[in-house]
Order: structure tokens, then C-alpha cells, then sequence
């Protein structure tokens, strides 16, 4: 393998685009290798856990669970603390953005009245909470300080899901008083390393 690899679906969204985004920050190349959701029950069993994105690289073999892939770009690259207080909180962020993703994933599985209750509820208690969290652990425009990495791009993916619009009952305007949130997501989106 002569430059790394990185296998998910064929479109620029969650967890695989944010893999994308950082090695593009990086200025990494890659093989993008864009899947059918139709072909992921073939590749399921050779993954070292049934989940999709998953990185290539030599040295590093097949790795999956998007953090560990996002922490390994970001130790490598400059996107990751080296200080473990702040790697901490660029940890804790990361895994309250999966939080997040889980509690809202878990409305697509449920009845139309259910994911209704569900999401308002989690508009109007969780998602504030969370993002006051979120801004408590920001360091400065960005999470661990003035320069953009792994957890910001995750932020920014994050803001773009919600503020698009297309999740029924929590309003795309829900982080607009997040001042922080919405600045680092916008200094993500201005990159050009960032998907259109």
C-alpha cells in the first residue's frame, strides 16, 4: 500500500467524511474508496469491528472506530494536542459528539409519534445542555486553541447535520445561540479541505 486508504459510503457525511477532512487538512493523499450501501455485508466480515469507516495504512494494518482513526491522523499530523489536559477535553468532545450522534440515530428506529416526542425533547433539554458542555471545554475559537483539528472537524460535521434542516422536530436553528460552536464550524467550513 503506497498511500493510506479509507473505505465508506459514497457520500460526504458523518463519521468517513470527517476522516476525509482530516486527512485533507493534513494534506495527506488517499485512496477515497467510496462503497455502496449494498456491498458493506460482503466487507462486514473482514472488518476488525463490523463498522464502516475504516483506515489503511502501512504500519497501522485495518483500523476502525472513527475516533481512534481521527486521534492516530491528528498525533501524526498536528491535529491532536500533545498536552494530555487539553487532549482530554479534545477526547471529551469527541465523545459527546458520539453521544449525541447515538441519542439522535436512535429516533430513526422509532415509531413517527415516538421520534417526534423523542427529538422535541431532546431539542428543547439535551442539545442545549450538550452544547453548553461542548463550549465549556473550547480552549479558544477552535477546541484546543487557535488552530482547527480532529474534534473541530467533528463539531463542524455535527453543525451541518442539525443546521441543514432534515431532522424533523429539532429546529436547524437549535445551535444558533452557541456562539463558539458556530465559529469553530465556520472556520472548518471555510477550509478548503472541507466537503461542499
Amino acid at each position: 500500500m503506497t498511500m493510506p486508504r479509507v473505505t465508506y459510503y459514497d457520500f460526504s457525511g458523518s463519521r468517513g467524511e470527517e476522516v476525509r477532512v482530516a486527512l485533507r487538512m493534513a494534506g495527506i493523499e488517499f485512496d477515497d474508496n467510496r462503497i455502496a450501501r449494498e456491498d458493506y455485508p460482503g466487507l462486514k466480515a473482514s472488518l476488525p469491528f463490523p463498522y464502516l469507516p475504516m483506515f489503511e495504512m502501512d504500519g497501522v494494518g485495518r483500523l476502525t472506530q472513527t475516533n481512534a482513526i481521527l486521534r492516530l491522523i491528528g498525533r501524526l499530523h498536528g491535529l491532536y494536542p500533545d498536552n494530555p489536559v487539553a487532549a482530554a477535553k479534545v477526547d471529551a468532545v469527541m465523545e459527546a459528539i458520539e453521544d449525541a450522534r447515538a441519542r439522535i440515530g436512535a429516533t430513526f428506529r422509532m415509531s413517527a409519534e415516538d421520534s417526534q416526542t423523542t427529538r422535541e425533547t431532546l431539542a428543547r433539554d439535551f442539545i442545549p445542555q450538550w452544547a453548553r458542555g461542548i463550549e465549556s471545554y473550547m480552549e479558544g475559537p477552535f477546541v484546543s486553541g487557535d488552530q482547527p483539528g480532529v474534534a473541530d472537524i467533528k463539531l463542524f460535521m455535527t453543525d451541518r447535520w442539525i443546521s441543514q434542516g432534515g431532522l424533523d422536530h429539532i429546529p436547524a436553528d437549535c445551535l444558533d445561540e452557541f456562539t463558539k460552536i458556530k465559529s469553530a464550524a465556520a472556520g472548518v467550513a471555510a477550509l478548503p479541505a472541507s466537503p461542499r
